[in-house]
């Protein structure tokens, strides 16, 4: 059975599979990145996992895979194949790519940011199936977005769209790790709900989802949190939605997991502040935790079909 290898590579965990061309999740797997040992250590984690899922495509289905596709957070230089920089895991200048490549035996191998493939998985065969363009934005500890077009995502010029946490949506408001203040990340994201609500009700360890459980039962210290959350999201978006005009707003992560607690007050909002603009449909992500996979799978289908074609 022809497949190929998906690689979804975060912070704290790896998430992998082998994917058949119909997109199925032929096998699926979890490792931890190591990066408590270092930079190093999780590169090598990465190749081992790798080459232990072609091993088990292997003997499993009686082939090789084609291909493989791996998402990674950070900076990346999708041409060249490098990872440039990622805070969390340590890296800089990894040629990741062609590391890949000879580990697994000269297979094709693709490389993307992690949340632009969640959101390739998404807008194609997920949330926003059939849109011609589409917007997805992950809201979990920080803020992405990946901007879809006839299927594809655009990695912009210098492969850094859709980075609309960093939209400045309060200015003069606090500092971001971006070096701006007031940015979207500091106000909406899992996090700073978080911090807030932990300032707000006293609870040191509270978090966004106890913010959200919170409001649902009506204390007016959440709802206000809440409110500030849902007036500075719906700004960034409109900003978003007038510059990109998508058809379909899929919104993703961890906040996300709040449902229409979420999602109701979102959409009265950014209806509220539109005026010339199209309301596009405000959905949430439907694939869950395997849209990056999913993701790193379609991009290693689309590299092979993109070589053929070459």
């Amino acid at each position: 059975m022809k497949h190929v290898i998906a690689l979804d590579v975060g912070g704290t965990g790896m998430k992998a599979a082998l994917i058949g061309a119909d997109t199925a999740l032929l096998h699926e797997a979890r490792r931890p990145t190591e990066r408590e040992r270092g930079p190093e250590a999780v590169v090598t984690a990465i190749l081992d996992f790798a080459a232990e899922l072609r091993a088990i495509g292997e003997r499993r289905f009686g082939v090789p895979p084609l291909a493989a596709g791996v998402g990674v957070p950070g900076i990346l230089d999708e041409d060249r194949g490098v990872a440039v920089f990622a805070a969390n895991l340590g890296w800089s200048d990894v040629p990741l790519r062609a590391l890949l490549t000879e580990r697994l035996g000269g297979i094709p191998v693709a490389l993307g940011h992690d949340v632009r493939l969640g959101g390739l998985a998404e807008g194609r065969i997920g949330a926003g199936e059939g849109a011609r363009r589409f917007l997805f934005v992950s809201v979990g500890t920080g803020i992405a977005g990946a901007i879809g077009v006839d299927g594809r995502i655009n990695p912009g010029a210098h492969g850094s769209s859709g980075e609309i946490g960093h939209i400045v949506v309060r200015p003069g408001g606090a500092a971001c790790g971006c070096g701006q203040s007031g940015c979207l990340e500091t106000l909406a994201s899992a996090a700073a709900v978080g911090r807030a609500w932990a300032d707000a009700s006293g609870d040191p360890a509270a978090d966004a989802a106890d913010c959200a459980k919170a409001v649902r039962s009506g204390d007016p210290r959440a709802v206000a949190v809440w409110g500030e959350m849902v007036g500075a999201l719906a700004d960034g978006l409109v900003t978003a939605l007038t510059l990109l005009d998508p058809g379909v707003l899929i919104v993703g992560g961890g906040l996300a997991e709040a449902g229409e607690t979420l999602f109701a007050p979102l959409r009265s909002a950014v209806e509220e502040r539109l005026t010339f603009q199209q309301l596009p449909r405000i959905v949430p992500a439907a694939l869950g935790d395997t849209a990056g996979c999913l993701g790193a799978g379609l991009l290693a289908w689309d590299r092979l079909s993109t070589e053929v074609t070459a």
